[in-house]
């Protein structure tokens, strides 16, 4: 049976919250992937922060875009990650209701093209492939294969090359950890 739940903007005080969260889905090992160095020290994208909650305001499922550089001097895109659903609620359609949403407001916002490091069987039915980022490398260790890209404008990842760099607003006098 489907769980109700809710998509709303992350606030700050959900912060804790998401980590546990996090923690209890991806295990400790998922503060050590290259995507995660690109969102260290960094707020993600600006309005591109969600969580989704349950009818009681559990949180029960997020995911953030962070705002990356494709290669040096290269043209602005958008890091989605990490995408994590309360492990007990896996396949109710939360994390597909996330990344939808998530996927319409970067859309809106005026971005260009998507990247994510992860499963294409899962992530290929939201249109992301990894036939438009042969030409980009993520830093530090990864499964090239893995890495997907999704164009929200045609021709944005046209001759994007090198290495994916942060890009994103860092964060200034908090926490690491504080990243709202």
């Amino acid at each position: 049976m489907a769980r109700a739940f809710a998509i709303v903007a992350e606030s700050v005080t959900d912060v804790a919250l998401r980590e546990a969260l996090l923690d209890r889905a991806m295990g400790p090992k998922r503060k050590k992937k290259s995507s995660e160095k690109l969102r260290r020290g960094r707020r993600p994208s600006e309005g591109l922060a969600f969580v989704a909650r349950d009818v009681s305001g559990v949180v029960v499922g997020t995911v953030r875009l962070w705002d990356v550089r494709l290669g040096e001097g290269g043209p602005a895109a958008l890091l989605l990650g990490p995408l994590a659903v309360e492990p007990g609620l896996k396949s109710g359609g939360i994390g597909s209701a996330l990344m939808r949403h998530a996927l319409t407001e970067a859309a809106r916002l005026g971005h260009g093209a998507i990247l994510l490091v992860g499963d294409a069987p899962y992530y290929g039915r939201f249109g992301f492939s990894a036939d438009r980022t042969g030409v980009l490398a993520m830093p530090g260790p990864y499964e090239r294969h893995r890495l997907l890209g999704l164009e929200l404008k045609d021709g944005a990842l046209d001759g994007a090359r090198g290495t994916i760099k942060a890009a994103g607003r860092k964060i200034k006098g908090q926490a690491p950890s504080f990243v709202a």
